[in-house]
């Protein structure tokens, strides 16, 4: 594939007339600008924050906050590398490089680095690009191509070019549908809890209920306790279940080779049954489970493009709870911190659903319903948090611009709820065309590879996406089939 940060030369005239114009200012939408700047193309990065590069993923976070990832899978091709700038950045690792034996690059260090790190190479290309790369802030409310690719700001102005990439990222949760008694209209819930305003003001006796169970669970729970919080804190979800920790095995995927055989595994019970296989041959040579997820990974997404819809309808509805525990996992450090919440009894993991939500004097009573046994379990709690992940189900969303891509036929929802349908990072019409002039980048990609939300995956859509452009029109391909291939090349880098 070819390397967009070294892509030197060009023709003048397609520089002079590709200008591309990129939705969101989070790492997928600013890889792509800085890639795509490199390789000569011009670039109009549009992002409503005030900063643009770390997004919400690296940006709203506390500095306990870790990735999930060691710092060697979170090198995306930028110079300096992030191992390199994270050595003369001055911060202390002291913690995370012990924790790894010593090794940088096997060490889980916190997220705000990354996001740092991020910034600061935007911030350097912008002052360096003369003009090739330029960032205006701004919310974009519409997405159009007639008369020519454009996008709208909600004050008013508009933004030409010839083509639009969207890389917003993950999108808030959405409440669960239970029986909310106004809770959801209160200032007792907090929709979203990465713009939870008024956490410093709880009081650090106050009692709180987490919905959901996952790593944005983990994250929270966490956060209240670094602000000192001591009231009890619970957490629902429909299996009760948490994430696992990550185990380090020096070496290539710890000795462990890629071994999902698309043709084998044609279904979720046919993978599963592949996959526990080598679960059992790993752990008689002393290998961790966990180095059989990774070595799964390259795989997945040509795996995922072989199943039926009903197969990947089975999957969601039977397997998701229990493939995202195994693979979205806790740093060492942050699986210490909550086991020591877990045990100290202040944090209780409930598996059940919510009956329904009241709002009372002082608080929201809460009434729980316990999966197995099905018993009722009441609680008042001073806040309501949605832990439950980002939402994907583009359908029936009222957000701006999908909303209106979807109702003007630019844009197909799948029906699994995921995502946007596309081909290579193509967005599908109404009609399934692939568009020439719109992109989809990250996570609202995942109906057509399941998981594109590991640093390296999207730096390779980035990649190949830039490539494309920076060729001549009359020489531009549908990079579909190609794309799924280099995640398999990936290998331990995701």
């Amino acid at each position: 594939m070819l390397n967009a940060w070294e892509v030197q030369g060009g023709d003048p005239q397609r520089d002079a007339r590709t200008t591309v114009v990129v939705v969101g200012g989070g790492f997928s939408g600013t890889l792509f600008a800085l890639a795509a700047a490199a390789a000569r193309l011009d670039v109009v990065l549009v992002e409503r924050e005030a900063k643009a590069g770390p997004g919400l993923a690296y940006g709203a976070c506390d500095p306990r906050h870790l990735l999930n990832v060691p710092v060697a899978r979170m090198e995306v091709g930028l110079k300096p590398s992030f191992a390199q700038w994270l050595k003369a950045s001055g911060a202390d690792l002291s913690a995370a490089i012990e924790e790894a034996g010593g090794d940088l690059a096997r060490a889980f260090v916190p997220r705000a680095l990354f996001g740092a790190y991020l910034a600061e190479r935007l911030e350097t290309a912008l002052a360096a690009r003369n003009g090739r790369l330029r960032r205006v802030r701004g919310e974009v409310v519409r997405v159009s191509d007639r008369p020519v690719p454009s996008v709208t700001l909600s004050d008013g102005r508009r933004i030409e070019g010839t083509h639009v990439v969207l890389a917003t990222g993950n999108l808030p949760p959405r409440p669960p549908r239970t029986r909310d008694g106004g809770v959801y209209d209160s200032p007792l819930f907090v929709p979203d809890p990465w713009r939870w305003q008024d956490i410093d003001t709880l009081s650090p006796d106050a009692p709180v209920l987490l919905i959901g169970s996952g790593l944005t669970m983990v994250d929270v729970a966490l956060m209240l306790e670094a602000r000192g919080h001591r009231g009890p804190i619970w957490s629902v979800s429909r299996h009760g279940l948490v994430p696992h920790v990550h185990a380090d095995v020096a070496g290539r995927l710890g000795g462990v080779e890629p071994f999902l055989d698309p043709a084998e595994a044609r279904d979720p019970i046919r993978a599963l049954r592949l996959i526990r296989a080598a679960v059992r041959q790993a752990a008689a040579r002393g290998v961790p489970w966990q180095r059989v997820m990774d070595a799964a990974r390259p795989a997945l997404a040509a795996v995922w493009a072989g199943w039926p819809q009903k197969a990947r309808e089975r999957f969601l509805r039977h397997g998701r709870t229990w493939w995202d525990i195994h693979r979205h996992r806790m740093a060492p450090r942050i699986a210490d911190a909550f086991g020591a919440l877990v045990q100290s009894g202040q944090l209780t993991v409930i598996a059940g659903r919510i009956a329904s939500l009241d709002l009372v004097p002082g608080g929201v009573a809460a009434t729980l319903r316990r999966r197995h046994s099905g018993r009722a379990l009441s609680l008042e709690v001073a806040r309501v948090v949605n832990c439950t992940g980002p939402r994907s189900d583009f359908a029936g969303l009222a957000v701006p611009p999908f909303d209106g891509l979807r109702e003007t036929g630019r844009i197909r929802p799948d029906p699994l709820g995921l995502g946007l349908e596309t081909r290579g990072t193509a967005l599908l019409d109404r009609y399934g065309h692939a568009s020439t002039w719109l992109h989809a980048l990250g996570p609202l990609s995942r109906p057509a590879f399941w998981e594109v939300t590991a640093a390296p995956e999207i730096a390779v859509q980035v990649h190949q996406l830039v490539e494309e452009l920076a060729r001549p029109a009359s020489r531009r391909q549908r990079p579909d089939a190609r794309l799924i291939a280099e995640f398999v090349d990936l290998g331990e880098g995701i």
